[in-house]
């Protein structure tokens, strides 16, 4: 089976969050299913500097502002398609903002070039290239489903991913005129969303299927709470919703092969992970007086991530012997208040911003636990890594935390199942009680041991959701077409 992927950003070229991980891994799981994906991407600086090679397949005169060429490349095991227009993606930095912080004012346009070309390429732009179906990858790719329903032929198969429902690509109906797409489609019953355009809205209305990062939060997007006004439309395409759990590259998250730690270590030599803690203390400068536990954060600081109850809670767990590494950058004022909060605490707790891969290595590979406590979390990618490392996760029972966490309760602890710490709802006092909670685990050096274990040995990777993925994109098209044929027939 042949599909065409479209996203915005793909590892290991261009990255800002968790999109880019799975579209860079999802691929290669993929293949084991016996399914070709290639993805149609940007043609950003960072992606063009990053082909050894490139073919043109395609030229543009004039789209959407200017000349543009579509290029066919095989990179870092990845079959790629690069739209190459300079006037829209020619950029260095984010590709959504500039270096001030702000979208980009052609947003709107950029993308929906994409989703464009997109949508050609699935109708026969290039001989001897005919994808079975069209996986779109959130807002960014959300128009490509309503361009597929133009001309005269069936619409090409198409399922959209959400990765978060936060971010839905939404536009002055001025801007409509431009996209190409009919005027009826500029309504409810189209990518309308009150009274703007809406990229995000089009797809979920237009594509065959949809699919979430993770069951809970499949669930959670059809409620008013967390659906950011989608959630009517997802609640009435709820038979055509399915939830699949993103995994995580175990090469690049191996504790027994991980060039960043200065120990390695598995499930049977776990206790050499003591060795990178020591690393971890020294490198920070957190005191190594106390044996107490050293609770690691990797996160974008911010207060989707939670961030401002750890921030609130830093004397509080300085107090129950906690240290507390953290590494992160987002919101200034989070940033400002972590840097505050570990002055009186010198030794104790250090907060680093900025990202180092290294250092986000070693605080999986030295920390003992992780804080994940995300007031929403579609998926969430770095609990994934610290069950890899045997750092338990603390984490907020929400979307992907609730669905790849085991809470170590006490009926959990009782069958050796249990591999975290879950909490809710999202407060400082149930925030403190977890934390309580584990602390309560690791005074008995076997039941954290347990807990470490059975984190280590969870099942993390692509391969199960490369199966679900695989399963879906079969039943869909296979009904797409006999929908199609049985249309013929009439």
């Amino acid at each position: 089976m042949r599909i065409l992927a479209v996203a915005s950003e793909i590892y290991p070229f261009i990255k800002t969050g968790g999109l880019a991980d799975v579209t860079g891994a999802l691929p290669g799981a993929l293949s084991r299913e016996d399914i070709e994906v290639l993805t149609l991407v940007p043609g950003y600086p960072a992606i063009l500097r990053g082909l050894e090679s490139a073919e043109p397949a395609h030229a543009y005169h004039e789209l959407f502002g200017g000349p543009a060429r579509l290029l066919r490349s095989r990179a870092a095991d990845l079959d790629l398609f690069i739209l190459d227009a300079p006037h829209l993606y020619g950029r260095d930095g984010n590709p959504y903002l500039d270096a001030r912080g702000r979208d980009w004012p052609d947003n709107a346009y950029r993308f929906a070039a994409l989703a464009r070309v997109g949508a050609a390429i699935a109708q026969g732009l290039l001989p001897g290239f005919v994808p079975q179906l069209v996986h779109a990858h959130d807002w960014q790719a959300g128009l490509t489903p309503a361009y597929l329903r133009l001309g005269s032929a069936p619409a090409v198969t198409s399922i959209v991913t959400i990765h978060n429902i936060a971010f839905q690509g939404l536009f002055p109906a001025e801007i409509y005129p431009r996209l190409g797409l009919p005027p009826a489609m500029m309504s409810m019953d189209g990518v309308e969303f009150h009274g703007k355009v809406g990229f995000l809205k089009a797809g979920l209305y237009f594509a065959d299927a949809i699919t979430a990062v993770s069951p809970t939060y499949a669930h959670e997007i059809q409620t008013p709470v967390l659906g950011m006004g989608l959630d009517g439309l997802l609640r009435a395409r709820s038979a055509m919703l399915r939830g699949i759990c993103n995994g995580i590259d175990t090469q690049i998250w191996n504790p027994a092969a991980d060039p960043f730690l200065v120990k390695r270590y598995g499930v049977k030599t776990i206790k050499a992970k003591a060795s990178n803690k020591a690393k971890l203390k020294e490198l920070l400068g957190l005191s190594s007086d106390t044996d107490g536990p050293v609770f690691g954060v990797v996160s974008r600081l911010t207060e989707q991530k939670g961030m401002d109850l750890v921030a609130a809670s830093v004397s509080d767990l300085v107090a129950r012997g906690v240290q507390l590494a953290i590494l992160g950058s987002g919101d200034r004022d989070l940033e400002a208040a972590f840097l505050e909060a570990a002055l009186p605490h010198r030794g104790s707790v250090v907060a680093q911003i900025g990202y180092d891969e290294q250092l986000a290595h070693l605080i999986q590979g030295g920390s003992d636990a992780l804080l994940v406590p995300s007031r929403f979390e579609p998926c969430g990618l770095t609990q994934l890594a610290a069950l890899r490392y045997g750092t338990i996760p603390i984490v907020a029972r929400v979307g992907g935390l609730a669905d790849t966490v085991i809470d170590a309760n006490e009926a959990a602890l009782a069958a050796r199942v249990a591999t975290g710490i879950q909490f809710w709802p999202f407060a400082r006092a149930e925030f403190l009680r977890a934390i309580e909670r584990a602390l309560a685990i690791w005074a008995s050096k076997s039941n954290w041991h347990c807990l470490q274990r059975n984190a280590m040995r969870a099942d993390v990777g692509w391969d199960r959701a490369a199966r679900s993925y695989a399963q879906l994109f079969r039943s869909v098209a296979a009904i797409a077409q006999g929908s199609r044929s049985a249309s013929i027939v009439t």
